[in-house]
């Protein structure tokens, strides 16, 4: 029988018993702030793991001024940029990863695409991993991985999307008569039954659920309908999102973008196109873009679709110093969560938070630097609102009491992706590089990475500050 949720005013039935909710992390020893940690990460003792650089594209809205390129040409100027960066001697990367989403089919491992067209060896392995929004996430943790075993020291991970062309097939059943049309003596029967109406209609795609046929942004107003978020909520943190993402683009924070010039497109393009500093007057104007009419969810408060690549390059310490490199931060712990993908699709960043922190013997106060993936708004207020429940934490989380609430003035301070946009693939490599120059700027120690992604995952990491010399 489906249990019911109360939460505020709201009733939300859940299809599963959560109490079994499973996490995969990193076997990582507890650490207290302020001290010099060796770690062990994936099991070998004394390996810290250290970011060195991250880059990334300009995120533009897409069908703007990359929808004529591919995704490997974006994932190409990523990897290329890093180079530059870095000055790196390419033949020091032992493996490359790359996450994407959707997939290019001419391209299907664009990792190794990419990384060759940027220049790197072609002794240097690559492949591409898939995690829906939390894909660069996934390659970046997998490089962890592979460091700590030793079977590595230097990793470029990265990930692109590009939503400009994405590939829309033919129905299934045009497929099937294609497949026929080459052995069948009939051929103008066949060819026939191919112009009819119901084999011409193409199947479009659709940022949508395969085990419930649900569209993320359907659960989305779902969630802010439990959580009793309100839509005056999601437009004011949608204005907060690109009011910072303005100002920080403005004073010149967001030092990982890299400037790109586009074959075709006159000036080179420097910085995300999708920011745009409103009023909550034009906000509240626009209808719900979901559930009609009465959906809180629009398309201001709700991240765009979005072209866009990212790189950076992780290395274990000792390798990087020794080869002149000045690190931005450690990379300490991460964890995946997972749980039921109708009612808590999006609701991972809250079943994550507490457990990476636990684990890793921190408590909130100890965190400087908030970088949390905004899908929806209401996404990230749901999951802020769950956190400071002690309804929830006790019924759905296994905790006494609630966590708390994230104080505001650490969160996504230089805006997030509502606002600089969301390339599913890229998004990750962006988080980990913004949380490490927050650090820095804001004199931070820890910072904490968290994300949803579509299937009911969820991803958290510790970030720390590199000690200036």
């Amino acid at each position: 029988m489906a249990a019911m949720w109360k939460i505020g005013a709201g009733v939300w039935n859940s299809q599963a018993n959560l109490n079994g909710l499973r996490c995969i992390s990193t076997s990582v020893a507890q650490y207290a702030p302020g001290k010099s940690n060796k770690k062990t990460l994936g099991g070998k003792q004394g390996r810290n793991i250290v970011l060195v650089e991250g880059v990334r594209t300009p995120f533009l809205m897409s069908m703007t001024s990359y929808q004529n390129l591919m995704p490997h040409d974006l994932a190409r100027a990523a990897l290329s940029g890093l180079i530059r960066k870095t000055n790196m001697d390419t033949s020091i990367v032992d493996y490359i990863l790359y996450g994407t989403v959707i997939q290019e089919v001419k391209t299907s491992n664009v990792a190794r695409e990419a990384a060759l067209g940027a220049g790197f060896p072609d002794t240097i392995p690559a492949h591409t991993v898939t995690q829906a929004c939390i894909s660069s996430n996934q390659a970046i943790t997998t490089g962890i991985g592979m460091i700590a075993s030793g079977s590595c020291d230097a990793i470029v991970a990265g990930g692109v999307e590009f939503m400009s062309d994405v590939p829309i097939r033919h129905s299934r059943k045009m497929r099937k008569l294609m497949l026929q049309l080459n052995k069948s003596k009939n051929k103008a029967g066949i060819i026939m039954k191919m112009l009819s109406p119901s084999a011409l209609t193409p199947e479009l795609p659709a940022v949508a659920e395969f085990s419930t046929n649900e569209t993320m942004g359907h659960s989305a107003d779902r969630l802010c309908a439990a959580f009793k978020v309100s839509r005056q909520e999601q437009d004011e943190f949608a204005l907060r999102s690109h009011t910072l993402a303005h100002e920080a683009t403005e004073k010149g924070l967001l030092s990982d973008v890299l400037s790109y010039k586009v074959p075709g497109v006159a000036e080179p393009i420097t910085k995300d196109n999708g920011i745009r500093p409103s009023s909550m007057e034009k906000l509240s104007s626009l209808k719900p873009a979901f559930i009609k009419p009465h959906g809180t969810i629009t398309a201001a408060n709700a991240s765009f679709l979005t072209d866009g690549a990212s790189a950076c390059l992780i290395m274990e310490e000792e390798k990087a110093l020794a080869m002149g490199f000045k690190p931005k931060a450690y990379l300490r712990d991460f964890l995946y969560v997972s749980q039921d993908p109708k009612d808590q699709l999006l609701l991972g960043p809250a079943y994550a938070t507490p457990k990476i922190l636990k684990k890793a013997g921190l408590s909130m106060s100890d965190i400087s630097v908030f970088e949390y993936h905004e899908a929806f708004a209401g996404q990230i207020l749901a999951n802020l609102k769950a956190l400071d429940s002690d309804w929830f934490a006790k019924n759905h989380m296994g905790m006494s009491e609630k966590f708390g609430a994230i104080p505001m003035d650490k969160f996504n301070l230089w805006g997030g992706s509502l606002s600089l946009g969301h390339p599913f693939g890229a998004t990750g490599v962006r988080l980990v590089t913004t949380a490490a120059h927050r650090l820095a700027k804001e004199d931070g120690q820890f910072g904490l990475v968290a994300a949803c992604a579509a299937g009911g995952i969820g991803h958290a990491m510790l970030v720390e500050r590199y000690p200036s010399t």
